[in-house]
């Protein structure tokens, strides 16, 4: 265990893109937000939702293939283990999920307080994440950004194993499945069951329990490539 704390400390180093890009994307949401109403004028009266926490999806999945593609090289010459620097790793994006999804609850505490910050809008309480406790809610925003970052750390992987040769492949090759998989839905009509199953689910299945299996089997995946991924 001393090991592995070890090797999340150099992984922080890079802080700025685990922590200080994600933190400043969710600083800026409300900013960014009062531009978007004032451009949309007489439009953007009433209750209304706008969507931009995917920016920090973008920000953390890039911080996680940055730890994969220059960080893992780095301490494979210090001698550490890739067992080591997958725990590591792994302690990394749960904590980074945990603090940021911590954030999102404070930021909408005061949307709420501030009546949507004036303007009756919401950033962060979306209907669609429902509107529980704040332990509930923690939990709603930690698990996609746990999800995500799983993305970042396979696809940072499979880089450093295969270089871009893998990484088209692996774009190429989850479009086309994703495709397959949309048609099959299509002719077999499935949308509306699929709609009406995840339009029943509870909040912290929908968006901690699925997340948190879905980065679980990328992680699963992500293990097995680098066993074998050099410096």
């Amino acid at each position: 265990m001393p090991r592995v704390l070890d090797v999340v400390r150099i992984q922080l180093v890079h802080w700025p893109a685990l922590l200080g890009y994600p933190l400043l994307a969710l600083v800026a949401m409300p900013p960014l937000g009062w531009g978007i109403d004032v451009s949309n004028g007489e439009t953007a009266r009433g209750a209304h939702e706008i969507y931009l926490l995917p920016m920090l999806l973008g920000a953390i999945a890039s911080a996680h293939l940055q730890t994969m593609t220059q960080v893992f090289p780095f301490t494979l010459g210090l001698g550490v283990t890739r067992r080591a620097f997958a725990a590591a790793t792994a302690l990394v994006v749960l904590g980074q999920a945990l603090l940021l999804g911590l954030g999102l609850v404070a930021f909408d505490i005061v949307e709420r307080l501030t009546g949507g910050w004036g303007r009756e809008t919401r950033i962060f309480g979306l209907d669609v994440l429902g509107h529980g406790n704040p332990l509930a809610l923690w939990l709603v925003y930690s698990g996609p950004l746990v999800a995500v970052s799983a993305i970042g750390v396979l696809a940072g992987v499979v880089f450093q194993r295969w270089r871009h040769t893998g990484i088209y492949l692996a774009i190429f090759g989850s479009v086309a499945l994703l495709v397959a998989m949309g048609a099959l839905a299509k002719t077999q009509n499935w949308w509306p069951s699929i709609g009406s199953f995840l339009g029943g689910q509870p909040s912290l299945t929908l968006f901690t329990a699925y997340p948190l299996v879905f980065a679980l089997a990328l992680g699963g995946a992500a293990w097995l490539v680098l066993r074998r991924a050099t410096a």
